[in-house]
């Protein structure tokens, strides 16, 4: 069956799954709370390094979960549970950060598998049974939210623009910004039925690999020639300290193959039914059951997390639950699922594989290790600012010039009292509260709904 063959009609919000969606949810969480049990796999890239603590003895997991749960909380009922709540499409923050917790708390193996499933059932039914309520309202604030689609995909767009200009200067990240602008205009006259932000990224991110590897290229050629005129040898990049660093670690994570292939077949199959996106962006266009686009997204996007995750799975000996990320983009493409399971196998299997030769890759090329972080750092900054507009927009949709003020006065209020939510869910948390207010001021006969 083709992904969209799953989705109820375009743009929903409300989530209904079909048994076999729900049962790979459950199977997903539960496996991942597993993994992380066995400290094999962990999502959170800040909980990961301690985790090579844990297995050498050096933390506990009582030491490990309150951190664990400290550093997830925010991204789950601030970013992850609105995310879901908009779209009617699950995301990594809402499954696999509670499971984080989960399968640290757990005491035996088999309890990190019920309490993963757990988890998963009350994300379903619970999701399920809160939007069949909010679009039952007078003040209806998740068809609203439908308004933070554009400007969060087509911003998003911008990334590499914006990367390039933090790590090599203003002005070649004007150029970049203007290419990226003329290419995206040109797309969106010439190829209709393409997303118009996917060949945009995939000049800004060639721009920024070839302006990184040039860097590289003109620092090793400068070397070269000093150490020639000083009569020495060449200098050789050292790759020595990757290995006896990470190689323990790399054949740990060989020996959990099985493991890491089951849940990439999981994740995979999941990403092909069209009910689970990898990012921000791609919850949108997955909701729109846009799967080739959304592919190119997360595809693009998985730059930025090559480095980070590679070198954080070395160093602890425990993968990423989502691997380097490129699970989601062949789930989207796979015509059906058994394909997305084998391919989502695949895909770890050779990431797994890969993980030594991407230590020393990266020892060689530090200036492309650095532009991954930039491009982390841009992606963060343009969302906020996506999500921030069309937190706005939806605002305007529910309430007028009242709608907007409320939006606008809790995301700045929450920035004055020091972010208690994380600035990238303030403004879609501000949506809801609004909502809700909008509804108890309607029951009041102190508002009318906004129509149009």
């Amino acid at each position: 069956m083709h992904p969209s063959a799953f989705l109820a009609s375009g743009g929903h919000s409300s989530l209904h799954l079909t048994p076999l969606q729900i049962a790979l949810v459950v199977a997903v969480c539960a496996l991942s709370a597993l993994l992380v049990n066995m400290a094999v796999a962990v999502f959170h890239d800040g909980v990961r390094p301690f985790m090579l603590d844990h297995r050498q003895g050096r933390m506990k997991r009582r030491e490990i979960t309150p951190l664990a749960f400290s550093l997830s909380a925010g991204f789950v009922f601030g970013l992850g549970a609105p995310m879901a709540f908009s779209t009617g499409v699950l995301n990594p923050w809402l499954l696999f950060l509670p499971t984080d917790v989960l399968g640290l708390l757990a005491s035996r193996r088999w309890l990190a598998l019920v309490l993963g499933a757990v988890w998963a059932l009350l994300v379903v039914f619970g999701l399920s049974q809160a939007t069949r309520a909010a679009q039952a309202l007078p003040v209806d604030f998740l068809t609203a939210m439908q308004a933070l689609s554009d400007p969060v995909m087509y911003l998003f767009a911008f990334f590499p623009a914006v990367a390039v200009a933090y790590q090599f200067g203003k002005a070649r990240g004007a150029v970049a910004f203007a290419v990226q602008g003329v290419l995206m205009l040109a797309s969106a006259r010439v190829w209709k039925g393409v997303f118009p932000g996917g060949p945009s990224m995939a000049v800004g991110i060639l721009l920024l690999v070839g302006l990184a590897v040039h860097r590289d290229l003109v620092h090793r050629r400068a070397a070269r020639e000093e150490a020639r005129a000083r009569g020495a040898e060449p200098p050789v990049p050292d790759t020595s300290a990757a290995d006896s660093l990470f190689g323990a670690n790399a054949r740990r994570l060989r020996t959990q193959l099985p493991w890491l292939m089951a849940l990439g077949g999981l994740v995979g199959t999941l990403c092909a039914t069209g009910t689970f996106a990898g990012g921000e962006a791609t919850s949108y266009l997955v909701q729109h059951g846009d799967m080739v686009n959304a592919a190119q997204v997360d595809f693009y996007r998985t730059f930025g997390f090559i480095p980070l995750i590679g070198l954080t799975s070395l160093a602890s000996g425990t993968f990423a639950t989502n691997g380097v990320n490129f699970v989601y983009a062949v789930g989207y493409i796979a015509p059906n699922v058994i394909t997305a399971a084998l391919a989502g196998a695949a895909v770890f299997t050779v990431e797994v594989l890969a993980l030594t030769r991407l230590g020393r890759f990266f020892a060689r090329v530090p200036s492309l290790q650095d532009a991954a972080d930039h491009i982390r750092h841009a992606i963060n900054q343009v969302l906020e600012l996506g999500v921030l507009f069309g937190s706005i927009l939806a605002g305007m949709r529910m309430g007028g010039g009242t709608g907007v003020a409320l939006v606008g006065g809790m995301y700045v209020l929450n920035e004055a009292m020091g972010r208690p939510v994380i600035r990238l869910a303030a403004a879609p948390v501000a949506v809801i509260c609004t909502g809700l207010l909008l509804n108890v001021a309607y029951w009041s006969h102190l508002f009318t709904p906004v129509r149009g």
